[in-house]
């Protein structure tokens, strides 16, 4: 015999549409190198529903690795979104390896496109010719003034959003086993060996974020995850703050920029 309750896959759709539904008007904080920009997790929402978007007209196959290089930003949330909820591979690259090391990882992983905050354009451009398999790098204006090679490879993100088609219909995975994610190690011993988190696995870890004698985040906190969303995507605590319906405060950058009151005053 079977059982009836709760027979629905546990996916990240799921965290997407709740976090829409009931926490839209939460506040997302992004301290960047020319100031801080403020949304809600509904803004974010609707920006990664384009984003999505975006992925199917770079040519990004079903299944393909999406690369980030990015720093802890509301942007990255949306690829934290927009990968995953449609059945793509969320590939969150080290930006504190060696160069050889993030060769290695981005061609292993057949990454198809890498989104980089400009910012950190410089450190990854000068690999690109050694790495085979990308075809696509979105440049993400963090704000830093750092030129931006005139390459046919090279998008700029916010042009690429507002040339997207709309998402039809919502996002949604059937197979909780479905790869939602993938991270590699250091390379300490040997080439860096990589992980991959299922749906599943991603869920269950963003709920462990919610018990009290863990982080036990809630709807009545502010969260700044300082650590990186490219080492084991952030301890879940980014889709954790989605569920529970924490505001978001993120570093970016600028580990020292202080986020305005506004985040911190109760309208958040």
């Amino acid at each position: 015999m079977r059982g009836l309750m709760q027979d629905r896959p546990l996916a990240l759709p799921h965290v997407f549409h709740r976090a829409e539904q009931y926490f839209g008007h939460k506040t997302v904080v992004t301290a960047q190198a020319s100031g801080e920009t403020v949304t809600t997790v509904a803004e974010v929402g609707r920006a990664g529903t384009p984003a999505a978007t975006v992925l199917d007209a770079l040519g990004v196959s079903a299944d393909g690795r999406v690369g980030t290089f990015c720093w802890n930003t509301a942007r990255h949330l949306e690829l934290y979104l927009a990968a995953p909820c449609t059945g793509r591979v969320l590939h969150t690259l080290n930006i504190r390896l060696f160069p050889e090391q993030l060769v290695y990882i981005a061609n292993h992983a057949e990454d198809e496109v890498v989104f980089v905050d400009r910012s950190l354009l410089p450190v990854l451009w000068k690999l690109v010719d050694r790495i085979t398999t990308v075809r696509h790098y979105v440049v993400i204006d963090d704000g830093a003034d750092v030129p931006v090679p005139d390459d046919p490879r090279v998008h700029d993100y916010e042009e690429l959003l507002a040339a997207a088609a709309p998402f039809g219909g919502d996002f949604a995975v059937a197979d909780e086993n479905t790869a939602a994610a993938m991270c590699y190690t250091s390379g300490t011993t040997g080439n860096p060996k990589g992980v991959v988190y299922s749906h599943r696995s991603a869920v269950l870890h963003s709920l462990v974020t919610l018990i009290a004698d863990g982080p036990g985040l809630s709807e009545r906190d502010v969260l700044l995850p300082v650590v990186p969303m490219f080492h084991a995507n952030a301890w879940g605590l980014p889709y954790g703050a989605l569920l529970a319906g924490s505001s978001l405060v993120f570093p970016g950058p600028n580990m020292t920029r202080r986020p305005s009151r506004a985040c911190w005053n109760g309208t958040g």
